[in-house]
Protein backbone atom coordinates (compact mmCIF):
# COMPACT_ATOMS: atom_id res chain seq x y z
CA UNK A 1 0.00 0.00 0.00
CA UNK A 2 1.75 3.40 -1.43
CA UNK A 3 2.03 6.39 1.24
CA UNK A 4 1.99 9.81 1.12
CA UNK A 5 5.46 11.07 2.50
CA UNK A 6 5.10 13.10 5.84
CA UNK A 7 6.86 16.79 5.44
CA UNK A 8 10.77 16.79 6.64
CA UNK A 9 8.91 19.02 9.29
CA UNK A 10 6.99 16.28 10.55
CA UNK A 11 9.67 13.51 10.63
CA UNK A 12 11.78 15.73 12.53
CA UNK A 13 8.89 16.63 14.69
CA UNK A 14 9.49 16.03 18.65
CA UNK A 15 6.97 15.90 21.18
CA UNK A 16 6.87 17.76 25.25
CA UNK A 17 8.71 15.08 27.10
CA UNK A 18 6.81 15.15 30.32
CA UNK A 19 3.71 13.80 28.13
CA UNK A 20 6.28 10.60 26.93
CA UNK A 21 6.85 10.06 30.60
CA UNK A 22 3.39 10.27 32.00
CA UNK A 23 2.30 7.58 29.79
CA UNK A 24 4.91 5.53 30.88
CA UNK A 25 4.37 5.66 34.18
CA UNK A 26 0.55 4.93 33.99
CA UNK A 27 1.51 1.98 32.51
CA UNK A 28 3.62 0.90 34.96
CA UNK A 29 0.90 1.91 37.47
CA UNK A 30 -1.52 -0.28 35.30
CA UNK A 31 0.78 -3.20 35.62
CA UNK A 32 0.66 -2.40 39.54
CA UNK A 33 3.99 -0.59 39.94
CA UNK A 34 3.75 2.15 42.56
CA UNK A 35 4.84 5.58 41.13
CA UNK A 36 5.38 8.19 42.51
CA UNK A 37 4.50 10.99 39.74
CA UNK A 38 6.96 14.27 39.72
CA UNK A 39 7.27 14.41 36.09
CA UNK A 40 4.70 16.48 34.56
CA UNK A 41 3.58 20.37 35.45
CA UNK A 42 -0.16 19.97 36.80
CA UNK A 43 -1.56 21.16 39.96
CA UNK A 44 -2.70 18.26 42.56
CA UNK A 45 -5.63 20.51 43.55
CA UNK A 46 -9.01 20.70 42.52
CA UNK A 47 -9.96 23.59 40.00
CA UNK A 48 -10.81 26.77 42.12
CA UNK A 49 -14.87 26.40 43.36
CA UNK A 50 -16.11 29.19 41.53
CA UNK A 51 -15.25 28.20 38.48
CA UNK A 52 -16.10 25.01 38.41
CA UNK A 53 -19.77 26.04 39.25
CA UNK A 54 -19.64 29.05 36.64
CA UNK A 55 -18.51 26.06 34.24
CA UNK A 56 -22.16 24.01 35.46
CA UNK A 57 -24.38 26.50 34.99
CA UNK A 58 -23.19 27.71 31.16
CA UNK A 59 -23.40 24.03 30.13
CA UNK A 60 -27.11 24.20 32.06
CA UNK A 61 -27.52 27.52 30.17
CA UNK A 62 -27.02 26.32 26.56
CA UNK A 63 -23.39 28.07 26.37
CA UNK A 64 -22.37 25.17 24.36
CA UNK A 65 -21.83 27.36 20.87
CA UNK A 66 -19.74 29.06 18.26
CA UNK A 67 -18.76 32.46 20.25
CA UNK A 68 -16.65 35.37 18.72
CA UNK A 69 -12.60 34.25 18.25
CA UNK A 70 -11.25 36.56 20.10
CA UNK A 71 -13.62 35.91 23.06
CA UNK A 72 -16.15 36.76 25.15
CA UNK A 73 -16.77 40.29 26.10
CA UNK A 74 -16.96 39.48 29.31
CA UNK A 75 -14.31 37.76 29.74
CA UNK A 76 -11.79 39.60 27.98
CA UNK A 77 -12.94 42.94 30.25
CA UNK A 78 -12.81 40.65 33.40
CA UNK A 79 -8.84 39.77 32.21
CA UNK A 80 -7.96 43.52 31.86
CA UNK A 81 -10.33 44.47 34.90
CA UNK A 82 -7.89 42.18 37.11
CA UNK A 83 -4.80 42.80 34.87
CA UNK A 84 -5.29 45.94 36.01
CA UNK A 85 -6.04 45.04 39.89
CA UNK A 86 -2.88 43.05 39.70
CA UNK A 87 -0.18 44.86 38.20
CA UNK A 88 -1.25 48.53 37.85
CA UNK A 89 -0.65 47.73 33.60
CA UNK A 90 -3.69 49.99 31.87
CA UNK A 91 -5.14 47.34 29.32
CA UNK A 92 -8.51 47.28 27.86
CA UNK A 93 -10.53 44.46 26.46
CA UNK A 94 -8.85 45.53 23.16
CA UNK A 95 -5.56 44.28 24.56
CA UNK A 96 -6.79 41.05 25.23
CA UNK A 97 -6.95 37.53 23.06
CA UNK A 98 -8.16 33.98 24.42
CA UNK A 99 -7.00 30.83 23.48
CA UNK A 100 -6.47 27.25 24.55
CA UNK A 101 -4.03 27.55 27.54
CA UNK A 102 -1.05 29.44 26.89
CA UNK A 103 1.18 27.29 24.75
CA UNK A 104 -0.83 28.06 21.62
CA UNK A 105 0.57 31.19 21.73
CA UNK A 106 4.09 30.20 20.78
CA UNK A 107 3.05 29.41 17.21
CA UNK A 108 0.53 32.45 16.79
CA UNK A 109 3.69 34.79 18.32
CA UNK A 110 5.57 32.84 15.35
CA UNK A 111 3.19 33.39 12.29
CA UNK A 112 2.84 36.77 13.21
CA UNK A 113 6.47 38.14 13.35
CA UNK A 114 8.79 35.52 12.11
CA UNK A 115 10.22 34.40 8.77
CA UNK A 116 12.79 31.74 7.05
CA UNK A 117 16.27 32.76 8.80
CA UNK A 118 15.17 35.13 10.97
CA UNK A 119 16.98 34.69 14.37
CA UNK A 120 15.57 34.10 17.75
CA UNK A 121 17.07 34.03 20.94
CA UNK A 122 15.92 31.33 23.65
CA UNK A 123 17.15 30.99 27.24
CA UNK A 124 18.27 27.33 27.92
CA UNK A 125 17.16 25.09 29.65
CA UNK A 126 14.41 26.10 27.68
CA UNK A 127 10.34 25.08 27.35
CA UNK A 128 10.33 21.74 24.92
CA UNK A 129 7.52 23.20 22.29
CA UNK A 130 9.44 26.68 21.53
CA UNK A 131 12.24 25.42 18.98
CA UNK A 132 9.27 23.12 17.59
CA UNK A 133 7.27 26.36 17.11
CA UNK A 134 10.70 28.07 15.54
CA UNK A 135 10.24 25.22 12.93
CA UNK A 136 7.61 25.78 11.64
CA UNK A 137 8.29 29.17 10.92
CA UNK A 138 12.01 28.09 9.20
CA UNK A 139 13.46 30.36 12.12
CA UNK A 140 17.07 29.44 14.09
CA UNK A 141 17.21 29.48 17.88
CA UNK A 142 20.49 31.31 19.46
CA UNK A 143 20.62 29.89 22.65
CA UNK A 144 21.68 31.71 25.67
CA UNK A 145 22.47 29.52 28.81
CA UNK A 146 20.73 29.94 32.12
CA UNK A 147 23.24 29.58 35.26
CA UNK A 148 22.46 28.47 38.43
CA UNK A 149 25.42 30.34 39.75
CA UNK A 150 23.31 33.65 38.16
CA UNK A 151 19.64 32.04 39.68
CA UNK A 152 18.59 31.11 36.15
CA UNK A 153 17.99 34.26 35.58
CA UNK A 154 18.46 35.56 31.85
CA UNK A 155 22.15 37.01 30.42
CA UNK A 156 21.83 40.50 29.89
CA UNK A 157 25.27 40.55 27.92
CA UNK A 158 23.99 37.48 25.87
CA UNK A 159 20.66 39.91 25.16
CA UNK A 160 23.00 43.08 24.05
CA UNK A 161 25.12 40.75 21.93
CA UNK A 162 22.35 39.16 20.42
CA UNK A 163 20.22 42.60 19.52
CA UNK A 164 23.41 44.72 18.58
CA UNK A 165 25.41 41.67 16.45
CA UNK A 166 23.26 39.77 15.08
CA UNK A 167 21.71 40.50 11.77
CA UNK A 168 19.20 38.32 11.60
CA UNK A 169 17.73 39.62 15.37
CA UNK A 170 13.72 39.49 15.33
CA UNK A 171 12.78 37.87 18.33
CA UNK A 172 12.98 37.07 22.26
CA UNK A 173 11.33 34.06 23.67
CA UNK A 174 11.30 35.21 27.71
CA UNK A 175 10.13 32.68 30.26
CA UNK A 176 9.79 33.77 33.73
CA UNK A 177 8.92 32.55 36.16
CA UNK A 178 10.91 30.06 34.14
CA UNK A 179 10.35 26.19 33.44
CA UNK A 180 11.98 24.19 34.23
CA UNK A 181 14.44 25.42 36.50
CA UNK A 182 12.78 28.35 38.50
CA UNK A 183 14.41 31.19 37.88
CA UNK A 184 12.83 34.19 38.01
CA UNK A 185 13.77 37.72 36.06
CA UNK A 186 14.45 40.87 38.71
CA UNK A 187 12.34 44.43 37.46
CA UNK A 188 15.69 45.33 36.30
CA UNK A 189 16.35 42.16 33.56
CA UNK A 190 12.80 43.50 32.54
CA UNK A 191 13.96 46.59 32.59
CA UNK A 192 16.96 46.16 30.86
CA UNK A 193 15.84 43.80 28.24
CA UNK A 194 13.15 46.75 27.16
CA UNK A 195 15.81 49.05 26.66
CA UNK A 196 17.49 47.05 23.93
CA UNK A 197 14.54 45.84 22.35
CA UNK A 198 12.53 49.06 22.31
CA UNK A 199 11.99 50.78 19.07
CA UNK A 200 14.70 47.84 17.21
CA UNK A 201 11.56 45.89 15.42
CA UNK A 202 11.91 43.11 17.77
CA UNK A 203 9.30 41.20 18.93
CA UNK A 204 9.55 39.33 22.54
CA UNK A 205 7.10 36.71 23.35
CA UNK A 206 6.54 36.87 27.38
CA UNK A 207 5.36 33.78 28.68
CA UNK A 208 4.07 33.93 31.97
CA UNK A 209 1.92 31.01 33.31
CA UNK A 210 3.55 30.92 36.72
CA UNK A 211 2.86 34.52 37.12
CA UNK A 212 1.28 33.48 40.85
CA UNK A 213 4.23 31.03 42.02
CA UNK A 214 6.94 33.86 42.85
CA UNK A 215 7.85 32.87 46.15
CA UNK A 216 9.83 36.16 46.86
CA UNK A 217 8.37 39.55 46.43
CA UNK A 218 5.69 39.47 43.42
CA UNK A 219 5.73 39.05 39.78
CA UNK A 220 6.69 41.37 37.41
CA UNK A 221 5.16 41.30 33.49
CA UNK A 222 7.50 42.28 31.22
CA UNK A 223 4.24 44.92 29.38
CA UNK A 224 5.01 46.63 32.94
CA UNK A 225 8.28 48.30 30.88
CA UNK A 226 6.97 51.54 29.51
CA UNK A 227 6.47 51.79 25.34
CA UNK A 228 6.24 47.52 24.28
CA UNK A 229 2.88 46.88 23.95
CA UNK A 230 3.27 46.50 20.57
CA UNK A 231 6.51 44.15 20.17
CA UNK A 232 5.32 41.74 22.96
CA UNK A 233 2.94 39.16 23.23
CA UNK A 234 2.41 37.94 26.84
CA UNK A 235 0.78 34.95 27.36
CA UNK A 236 -1.14 33.48 30.37
CA UNK A 237 -2.86 30.42 31.64
CA UNK A 238 -5.62 29.44 34.15
CA UNK A 239 -3.94 25.84 34.67
CA UNK A 240 -1.28 26.68 37.37
CA UNK A 241 -3.08 29.54 39.47
CA UNK A 242 -6.68 28.28 39.13
CA UNK A 243 -5.61 24.19 38.46
CA UNK A 244 -7.83 24.59 35.33
CA UNK A 245 -5.31 22.16 33.36
CA UNK A 246 -7.76 20.16 32.00
CA UNK A 247 -10.42 23.38 30.77
CA UNK A 248 -7.82 24.65 28.48
CA UNK A 249 -7.73 28.25 29.07
CA UNK A 250 -5.49 30.87 28.80
CA UNK A 251 -4.79 34.31 27.05
CA UNK A 252 -2.70 36.54 25.65
CA UNK A 253 -1.97 40.67 26.22
CA UNK A 254 -0.23 43.03 23.40
CA UNK A 255 -1.42 45.65 21.43
CA UNK A 256 -4.72 45.74 19.39
CA UNK A 257 -2.79 45.62 16.60
CA UNK A 258 -1.54 42.32 17.51
CA UNK A 259 -4.64 40.52 19.11
CA UNK A 260 -6.44 41.17 15.95
CA UNK A 261 -3.45 39.84 13.98
CA UNK A 262 -3.45 36.80 16.32
CA UNK A 263 -7.57 36.51 16.32
CA UNK A 264 -7.64 35.94 12.46
CA UNK A 265 -5.09 32.74 13.31
CA UNK A 266 -7.65 31.51 16.25
CA UNK A 267 -10.42 31.71 13.72
CA UNK A 268 -8.58 30.37 11.35
CA UNK A 269 -7.47 27.16 12.87
CA UNK A 270 -9.23 26.61 16.41
CA UNK A 271 -12.57 29.05 15.36
CA UNK A 272 -13.13 30.15 19.46
CA UNK A 273 -12.35 28.69 22.76
CA UNK A 274 -15.75 27.21 24.29
CA UNK A 275 -17.82 29.60 26.16
CA UNK A 276 -18.98 27.20 28.84
CA UNK A 277 -14.65 27.70 29.59
CA UNK A 278 -14.39 31.30 29.10
CA UNK A 279 -17.34 31.34 31.65
CA UNK A 280 -15.62 29.21 34.48
CA UNK A 281 -12.73 31.14 34.12
CA UNK A 282 -14.20 34.60 34.44
CA UNK A 283 -16.02 33.31 37.45
CA UNK A 284 -12.35 32.14 38.72
CA UNK A 285 -11.11 35.86 38.15
CA UNK A 286 -13.96 37.48 39.96
CA UNK A 287 -14.43 35.43 43.12
CA UNK A 288 -11.38 32.75 43.29
CA UNK A 289 -8.23 35.34 44.47
CA UNK A 290 -8.46 34.14 47.96
CA UNK A 291 -8.96 30.65 47.14
CA UNK A 292 -5.67 30.82 44.40
CA UNK A 293 -3.30 32.22 46.79
CA UNK A 294 -4.15 29.38 49.42
CA UNK A 295 -3.06 27.06 46.73
CA UNK A 296 -0.23 28.98 45.76
CA UNK A 297 0.89 29.27 49.79
CA UNK A 298 0.37 25.44 49.90
CA UNK A 299 2.84 24.63 46.64
CA UNK A 300 5.27 27.01 48.22
CA UNK A 301 5.75 25.39 51.25
CA UNK A 302 5.30 21.83 48.84
CA UNK A 303 8.60 23.15 47.27
CA UNK A 304 10.31 24.16 49.83
CA UNK A 305 9.62 20.81 51.53
CA UNK A 306 11.34 19.05 48.37
CA UNK A 307 14.04 21.04 48.05
CA UNK A 308 14.91 20.65 51.54
CA UNK A 309 15.07 16.70 51.11
CA UNK A 310 16.80 17.18 47.95
CA UNK A 311 19.40 19.12 50.11
CA UNK A 312 20.02 16.01 52.16
CA UNK A 313 21.14 13.81 49.31
CA UNK A 314 24.60 13.34 48.70
CA UNK A 315 25.96 14.79 44.99
CA UNK A 316 22.60 17.41 45.18
CA UNK A 317 23.66 21.04 44.39
CA UNK A 318 19.70 22.79 44.65
CA UNK A 319 18.53 25.96 44.91
CA UNK A 320 15.32 27.12 46.44
CA UNK A 321 13.71 28.18 43.09
CA UNK A 322 12.34 31.53 42.97
CA UNK A 323 9.31 30.59 41.50
CA UNK A 324 7.22 27.86 40.04
CA UNK A 325 6.51 24.56 41.48
CA UNK A 326 9.82 22.21 40.34
CA UNK A 327 12.98 21.87 41.78
CA UNK A 328 15.75 21.50 39.35
CA UNK A 329 18.60 19.98 40.99
CA UNK A 330 22.42 19.86 39.81
CA UNK A 331 22.96 16.22 39.91
CA UNK A 332 26.06 16.30 37.38
CA UNK A 333 28.31 14.15 40.17
CA UNK A 334 25.95 11.30 40.66
CA UNK A 335 25.57 10.94 36.64
CA UNK A 336 29.33 11.22 36.55
CA UNK A 337 29.80 8.82 38.90
CA UNK A 338 27.55 6.56 37.85
CA UNK A 339 27.93 7.14 34.24
CA UNK A 340 24.58 7.70 32.65
CA UNK A 341 22.78 10.83 31.16
CA UNK A 342 20.75 12.68 33.64
CA UNK A 343 17.22 11.78 31.43
CA UNK A 344 18.88 8.08 31.92
CA UNK A 345 19.03 8.70 35.50
CA UNK A 346 15.33 10.07 35.69
CA UNK A 347 14.02 6.54 33.56
CA UNK A 348 15.94 4.65 35.68
CA UNK A 349 14.06 5.59 39.09
CA UNK A 350 11.12 4.93 37.18
CA UNK A 351 11.54 1.82 35.47
CA UNK A 352 14.29 -0.36 36.87
CA UNK A 353 15.65 0.88 40.40
CA UNK A 354 13.19 -1.12 42.11
CA UNK A 355 10.57 -3.69 40.62
CA UNK A 356 7.05 -2.43 43.13
CA UNK A 357 8.19 1.51 43.39
CA UNK A 358 9.67 3.96 41.03
CA UNK A 359 9.94 7.51 40.35
CA UNK A 360 8.73 9.44 37.45
CA UNK A 361 11.11 13.05 36.85
CA UNK A 362 12.53 14.10 33.92
CA UNK A 363 16.04 14.42 33.05
CA UNK A 364 17.31 17.65 32.13
CA UNK A 365 18.05 17.05 28.37
CA UNK A 366 14.42 17.35 28.15
CA UNK A 367 14.72 21.27 27.92
CA UNK A 368 18.17 21.17 25.47
CA UNK A 369 21.37 20.25 25.68
CA UNK A 370 22.14 23.08 28.86
CA UNK A 371 19.94 20.66 30.99
CA UNK A 372 22.20 18.00 31.00
CA UNK A 373 22.87 17.33 34.81
CA UNK A 374 19.86 18.14 36.07
CA UNK A 375 16.78 16.90 37.12
CA UNK A 376 13.23 17.96 37.00
CA UNK A 377 10.64 17.43 39.74
CA UNK A 378 7.46 18.77 40.39
CA UNK A 379 5.60 19.08 43.87
CA UNK A 380 2.22 17.94 42.76
CA UNK A 381 2.06 14.80 45.10
CA UNK A 382 1.15 14.80 48.52
CA UNK A 383 3.87 15.57 50.69
CA UNK A 384 4.90 12.17 52.56
CA UNK A 385 5.04 10.81 48.73
CA UNK A 386 7.79 13.62 48.30
CA UNK A 387 9.34 12.42 51.20
CA UNK A 388 9.29 8.81 50.14
CA UNK A 389 10.43 10.09 46.42
CA UNK A 390 13.68 11.84 47.54
CA UNK A 391 14.67 8.32 50.66
CA UNK A 392 13.99 6.36 47.50
CA UNK A 393 16.05 8.44 45.27
CA UNK A 394 19.30 8.41 47.63
CA UNK A 395 19.16 5.08 47.67
CA UNK A 396 18.34 3.86 44.10
CA UNK A 397 21.55 5.33 43.20
CA UNK A 398 23.51 3.24 45.12
CA UNK A 399 22.52 -0.17 43.71
CA UNK A 400 26.03 -0.51 41.41
CA UNK A 401 23.85 -3.86 40.08
CA UNK A 402 21.12 -2.61 38.95
CA UNK A 403 22.67 0.63 37.26
CA UNK A 404 24.93 -1.51 35.45
CA UNK A 405 22.71 -3.60 34.13
CA UNK A 406 20.24 -0.47 33.26
CA UNK A 407 23.15 0.47 31.00
CA UNK A 408 23.66 -2.51 29.52
CA UNK A 409 20.01 -2.76 28.76
CA UNK A 410 20.08 1.10 27.59
CA UNK A 411 23.40 2.18 25.89
CA UNK A 412 22.12 5.42 24.41
CA UNK A 413 21.90 6.30 28.41
CA UNK A 414 25.51 6.04 28.82
CA UNK A 415 26.91 9.56 29.67
CA UNK A 416 29.80 10.61 27.22
CA UNK A 417 31.19 13.24 28.50
CA UNK A 418 33.26 14.32 25.09
CA UNK A 419 29.64 15.09 23.55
Amino acid sequence: MSQAPLSAFARGLSAETAFDVLAVAKRLKAHGKDVVELQIGDSPFPSTRSAIEAGRRAIEAGETHYCSSPGLPSFREAVARNYRREYDVPITAENVVVGPGAKVFEQFFCEAFLDAGDAVLVFTPHFPTYVPNLQRRGAVPVFSPLRQANGFRPDLDDVERFVRHNPKARAIFLNSPHNPTGGVATAGDLRAIGELVRDRGLAVFSDEPYCHMVWSGKHEPLLSVEGLFDQTVAAYTFSKSYSMSGWRLGYAVSSPRLVDAISKMINTTLSCVPPLVQKAGEAALEHDAVERDQVMGRFQRKVELLVEELKKVDGVDVLMPAGTFYAFPDVSAICRRLGITSHGLAMYLLEAADDRFGVACLGGECFGAAGQGFLRFSCAEPDDRLKQAVAFFAEAVTRADRIRQYLMTYPRYRLNENR
